[in-house]
């Protein structure tokens, strides 16, 4: 079996898949033949449109919330390499600081 290659869908054609098994009747299965998706990620899909509509489980992230949560963490690991560097900066230069002359 080989593996399927990797494609990016846009929100308008991942909405237009979960209407169909929404509003259809058809099962995820059957839309997710028609669309050339697997049956996986059309479940996700649909289970992410709840959430998104307030009808998920609770604690379940919004789209929304993740998007800003990816924001917070690469800023997260970006403040983190700047307070290494300037410490390591600032270690270097109390170091060669205090073995100079005037």
């Amino acid at each position: 079996m080989s593996k399927r290659k990797r494609r990016r869908f846009t929100a308008e054609e991942k909405a237009e898949a979960v209407r169909l098994v929404k509003t259809s009747g058809r099962s995820v299965y059957r839309v997710a033949q028609d669309f050339d998706l697997t049956e996986t990620a059309l479940r996700r899909w649909v289970m992410q449109a709840e959430v998104d509509a307030g009808e998920g489980p609770p604690k379940a992230l919004t789209t929304a919330e993740r998007e800003e949560l990816s924001k917070l963490r690469r800023e997260k690991r970006r403040l983190r390499m700047e307070r290494d560097f300037l410490n390591e900066a600032a270690a270097f230069f109390a170091k060669d600081g205090s073995t100079s002359t005037k």
